[in-house]
């Protein structure tokens, strides 16, 4: 047993140092420390300095960009505020007599017009009295028909002097007291005539009704506190805005003259317009919290798409500027200096021109001075640029050309490609 164990444990061994001696010659034959990855650190370094030295030639490149030419043109001045939109009339529709509402006939949210009739009160009461008054006033007036015929005759007796005069003053004083008392009962008949027109209630205004405040069946009363209803007019509607004082005197300048100021409503976003009106009027003084003078200006509102106590955005036309220098709003940038443009020379470099700014339009500007008309500046890719920077236009190179530089750089690319590949089957074959 002994004998067997040491030739088991020198076997063991035996097998040990052979897989060592394998193992040695393959790391010998192959030697990865010294392979690719020696190769890929040499070709890190290697582009990391041409990526220095790329950079470095980045930075004397020519810059791409894109230009526009300063033109000249209209410049409308517009003046730019938050409005409400703001009814004409808002009437709460009250009941002007006390009684049982009997019928409403209009729905929540209709469009009536003046005169139409929206409600109507038990009349019977008032129709009752008024019958009443026409009694009394047909009693007296035949009173008063009787004391005058008295009177005549009183007359004619005092002219053969019959009667005492004093018979005679004292029913002319009769005659008179009955003709006041005919003119009452007159009044009287008028006021309940008036109070059966007041029981059929009408619309005092044309407008848009809201939701009904009392149902039939109710006693309403003129102290309602909510009324019946509320009548909103639509058509016309106006838009109540503020602008600064400072642009006061130019609004004032265009309106003496008679001139209609243009108005247009725009929704939240300011992108959408929703309806075009004219500046009616504005306020008598000026709001010395805010500095502001409010003004209101009509809209036809045919769509109705302005609804009341909208908020919109409002843009007021002041004035048009003659022969303006335009130039698209991105090409004007703002510096230590102030506004400034980069100015496209001839030999494509560009120089830094300050310029004074007028009306501005969305994605238009007006240049007071500093620029002329025909001189190009840069609208895109000047994060980059400074005094003198040489810089590319893509816009100006012809189709044919670059497609004749991508096909030699395809050309060179795929020459390139397959330099590699064979670079890379040679040494394949010498490592075999």
């Amino acid at each position: 047993m002994p004998v067997a164990a040491k030739r088991h444990r020198g076997r063991n061994i035996a097998l040990i140092v052979a897989a060592l001696v394998i193992l040695g010659v393959v790391l010998w034959r192959w030697h990865p420390w010294g392979g690719p990855s020696g190769a890929r650190a040499t070709a890190g370094a290697s582009s990391g300095r041409a990526g220095r030295g790329g950079a470095g030639g980045l930075a004397n490149m020519p810059q791409p960009v894109h230009v526009a030419t300063a033109r000249q043109g209209e410049m409308p001045v517009v003046l730019t505020a938050l409005g409400t939109v703001t009814p004409l009339a808002n009437v709460t529709v009250l009941p002007q007599l006390s009684g049982t509402l009997q019928d409403v006939f209009f729905k929540e949210g209709q469009m009536v017009k003046k005169g139409d009739v929206l409600a109507q009160i038990d009349p019977r009461p008032y129709q009752i009295s008024l019958d009443n008054a026409q009694g009394t006033l047909a009693r007296d007036e035949a009173l008063l028909q009787t004391a005058r015929l008295d009177l005549k005759r009183y007359q004619t007796l005092l002219a053969q002097d019959s009667i005492a005069s004093q018979q005679v003053d004292t029913q002319a004083s009769l005659v008179k007291q009955y003709e006041g008392t005919v003119k009452s009962d007159k009044a009287n008949i008028d006021t309940f005539k008036l109070d059966l027109v007041y029981a059929r209630i009408t619309a005092p205004v044309s407008g848009r009704v809201g939701l009904r405040q009392v149902d039939p069946g109710n006693y309403v009363t003129p102290s309602l506190t909510n009324g019946i209803v509320v009548i909103t007019q639509l058509q016309p509607i106006s838009v109540i805005f503020t602008t600064s004082e400072d642009n006061l005197q130019q609004i004032i300048q265009q309106t003496q003259t008679g001139a209609k100021l243009s108005v247009t409503a725009y929704d939240r976003s300011n992108t959408t317009s929703l309806e075009g009106g004219s500046l009616e009027t504005l306020d008598n003084q000026i709001d010395t919290t805010t500095g502001t003078v409010k003004l209101r200006a009509i809209f036809q509102n045919d769509k109705n798409l302005l609804f009341p106590n909208q908020f919109v955005n409002t843009r007021l036309l002041v004035d048009t500027i003659k022969d303006a220098v335009i130039v698209p709003t991105p090409a004007v940038l703002n510096g230590s200096m102030g506004p400034f443009v980069y100015v496209v020379k001839p030999d494509n470099t560009v120089t830094v021109r300050a310029v004074k700014v007028g009306p501005v339009d969305g994605e238009r500007t007006s240049i007071k001075s500093g620029l002329q008309v025909g001189e190009r500046v840069v609208i895109d890719g000047s994060d980059r640029l400074k005094e003198g920077a040489k810089i590319t236009i893509p816009a100006d190179k012809p189709r044919g050309a670059s497609g004749a530089r991508g096909a030699s750089g395809a050309a060179a690319a795929s020459g390139a490609s397959a330099a590699h590949g064979h670079h890379r089957k040679h040494a394949a074959q010498a490592s075999e």
